[in-house]
């Protein structure tokens, strides 16, 4: 199962925060600074899994990747392919860059409801519902067809 999806700057900001496990808002920004710190004081040489630290409610893993000026991390259980949360947050950011045309911190702060909406269209419960950059894009489309949001 996926605990967390989290986009953070390289000071450590959160960008774009989703749990799906019930956990206080305290905590939450606790894992963030602990995960920040983790990952961010690893060399871009090593591999991009990292053993979470205790404060989880279960036990857990990172993965991560490192673009320009943001961290994508994955908080995951051993439940899950360390590959193919990967590729994953690979498909992520594509579909971000096909929604943004080149995403930049920017745009999740100032279009975090797209943001969320692709994120919830991939992974929704902590489950991964689709992978088709495709049919993610399509539906973003029907939202703004509908006036919910600008499509940009």
């Amino acid at each position: 199962m996926i605990h967390a999806v989290m986009i953070v700057n390289n000071h450590g900001k959160a960008r774009l925060l989703k749990f799906y496990d019930k956990i206080s808002y305290d905590t939450q920004q606790q894992l963030v600074q602990e995960v920040f710190r983790t990952v961010s004081k690893r060399s871009d040489d090593v591999c991009n899994f990292a053993d979470g630290a205790k404060m989880w409610p279960n036990p857990a893993r990172y993965i991560y990747r490192h673009y320009a000026t943001l961290y994508f991390v994955f908080v995951i259980d051993d439940c899950e392919s360390e590959l193919a949360i990967l590729d994953l947050i690979q498909i992520f950011v594509e579909t971000l860059d096909r929604c943004f045309e080149d995403v930049c911190e920017l745009d999740l702060i100032f279009h975090s409801d797209r943001a969320h909406f692709i994120l919830d269209e991939i992974i929704m419960g902590g489950m991964v519902l689709e992978t088709n950059k495709d049919e993610i894009l399509r539906s973003l489309d029907g939202l703004a067809k509908k006036g919910s949001f600008d499509k940009k």
